[in-house]
């Protein structure tokens, strides 16, 4: 007989867990010990049969961590003279004209970045050796990152501090092994980052260990490791569920007949969008959080604070304001009758009637209309304006990945899952003129569908001394794609390489230095013929087939759905609500999706 696979989702609000044998659960998530809710939702699954061959698990902890400011003090050893780099940062401003905005507080203090003495040239030649004592970090530090001039050309020095104070005891987070890319400020908050957040997410993910015969993570790249590499470098997990997400969400498009897509996750606490195009999700080589910026590479998901949850105000000049402070899984809004009091978007769609009256939700149980109602009045907001307001931001979300970036809506289909996404989807797809809506099965658990149709992956990424000589790039690159097989055997490699022309302080990866016209003219509008490319980075991606086939999955899901669906009708499952407006109808697709579209549009 063979065991179940089971992916398990940890999000804000709610944990899921998905089987392969096609049970399905969502159970309210543990903030205090985020492992626990996992725990519970396995043993619920697999009862007192054998544990599970594999769990492939997606987490927030990393996350959460960075946005409530909970990550460990850490120290970091740079080299003399560049104590302050993390906090003298970018030119950049993201708020240009708000003379009331600050930057993010350095995620470590002056007085716990230390120096030390030795010099790299920009080839990663040995100018000073490295000398003198590494200095011991202050008591209180739980970890050292460790970022010296040029380590990603040369980790020499690195190497030997990093040997040094790992002798004393201290963990470790050192740049050649974490992000070996150039950039001094980028590589240096992603070491600190990865080094604050060890003691955070290591004791977590050894909680898990033993759940299964087999543990393994989602990265932010879209892709799974072991927990051993999840444990040593969590930087690579910030954006682990939305990654999962937006995976399967590509894969129920392409089965729909729509290559190209944005994909809708609508949680409790937040939104994520993600453009398909030809079928996979877009991929980036560097993202933010919480205003820091992660070299590493990642699914590039756009994320708005807008969810279920998000909590409806006024502000101080009586304008109605959604989110982004949400009232996750404890309380919870006012009509899962836990203690909430603050009117919230659930709250909002349960007046309106996008969600019907008598609705259960899974492990939270019938809602209270009367509560959500008094939430609303108490505060002063009514139902349809939370609602547009909170598709108003959903709606720029969607824009951001699609129009700003030179795509038509119209010729894209919106994939919406998570547990309010189907609820809001059809109304945001009428607003940007989008082709169909297609709500996926299991669509409330999605993201935990994406853990276990995810492939195995790891990438490397090397930095070029002399950006301008193409002269041996091509044995560069296979030698970095010999290495990534090596970290995962019998998996097929794709390279690639960042290349921009001279004089750019920007690159595009594309598949080789041939490749980059076509993708700068897409990309910015036009091409400079003749003029010399440069390419200051190797990569190279090791992947295996997934765990389980989408297709395998979501096996049971097939002929749920009448012949044809017509709105306005509210649509209840087990894992979400689907709210089909007045106009629209629906049809069953493949792999028991539903097929949403504008009454009259084929």
């Amino acid at each position: 007989m063979r065991r179940v696979l089971v992916g398990a989702d940890s999000g804000g609000t709610f944990t899921d867990v998905v089987g392969t044998d096609g049970r399905i659960l969502k159970i309210p998530s543990t903030p205090a010990d985020p492992g626990a809710a996992v725990r519970d939702g396995l043993a619920a699954l697999t009862g007192p049969g054998p544990r599970p061959a594999l769990l492939a698990h997606g987490t927030t902890v990393a996350t959460n961590a960075v946005l409530e400011g909970t990550v460990a003090r850490v120290a970091l050893v740079c080299t003399e003279g560049l104590a302050d780099v993390v906090e003298i940062g970018r030119q950049h401003r993201p708020s240009l004209y708000d003379p009331w905005h600050d930057r993010p507080a350095p995620l470590v203090g002056r007085s716990d970045r230390l120096e030390v003495g030795g010099r790299l040239d920009a080839t990663g030649a040995v100018l000073v050796p490295l000398g003198g004592e590494v200095p011991s970090p202050a008591d209180g530090v739980e970890a050292v990152a460790v970022c010296l001039l040029h380590a990603d050309l040369e980790p020499v020095h690195e190497r030997e501090v990093a040997a040094r104070l790992r002798s004393r005891g201290w963990d470790v987070s050192a740049s050649h092994e974490v992000s070996p890319e150039f950039r001094e400020y980028e590589r240096t908050v992603t070491t600190v980052l990865n080094a604050a957040l060890r003691p955070v997410c290591a004791p977590y993910l050894a909680g898990l260990e033993g759940e299964a015969d087999e543990v393994a993570v989602m990265t932010s790249a879209g892709g799974l490791v072991d927990l051993d590499t999840a444990a040593a470098t969590p930087a690579a997990l910030l954006l682990s569920g939305p990654a999962a997400g937006a995976r399967a969400a590509a894969a129920v498009a392409v089965a729909c007949g729509f290559p190209d897509a944005v994909s809708f996750d609508m949680g409790g606490t937040s939104t994520d969008v993600c453009l398909v195009l030809d079928g996979a999700p877009a991929e980036v080589a560097q993202h933010e959080v919480a205003g820091h910026p992660v070299r590493l590479p990642s699914v590039d998901v756009h994320t708005v604070g807008a969810g279920g949850g998000s909590i409806a105000r006024l502000d101080a000049g009586g304008a109605l304001v959604v989110g982004p402070a949400s009232a996750g899984a404890v309380p919870g809004p006012a009509c899962y009758r836990r203690g909430g009091t603050a009117p919230t978007v659930t709250d909002a769609d349960l007046v309106a009637g996008r969600l019907p009256a008598g609705v259960a939700l899974a492990g939270i149980g019938e809602l209270d209309r009367a509560a959500a109602a008094a939430a609303l009045e108490v505060a002063g907001v009514d139902a349809d304006g939370v609602i547009r307001v909170v598709e108003a931001g959903m709606e720029q979300a969607i824009r951001r990945v699609s129009v700003e970036r030179g795509l038509d809506p119209a010729g894209l289909a919106l994939v919406a899952f998570g547990g309010a996404g189907p609820l809001h989807a059809c109304a945001l797809a009428e607003s940007l003129g989008m082709a169909a809506v297609i709500v996926p099965a299991a669509a409330g658990v999605l993201s935990a569908v994406g853990l276990l149709t995810s492939p195995r992956r790891r990438e490397l990424v090397r930095s070029r001394p002399r950006p301008a000589h193409l002269g041996g790039l091509a044995e560069e690159v296979r030698q970095l794609a010999e290495e990534a097989g090596r970290l995962l055997p019998g998996a097929t490699v794709r390279t690639s390489v960042d290349a921009r022309y001279a004089g750019q302080s920007h690159e595009l990866t594309v598949p080789g230095p041939g490749a980059f016209a076509a993708e700068h003219r897409a990309r910015n509008g036009y091409e400079r013929p003749g003029h010399p490319v440069e390419v200051t980075a190797v990569r190279a991606v090791a992947t295996r087939p997934a765990p389980a086939p989408i297709e395998d999955v979501l096996a049971g899901w097939a002929g749920r759905w009448a012949q044809r669906v017509t709105g306005p009708v509210a649509l209840t499952r087990d894992d979400c609500t689907i709210w089909v407006p007045p106009g629209w109808e629906g049809t069953e697709g493949p792999l028991g999706s539903l097929v949403l579209r504008r009454r009259g549009r084929s």
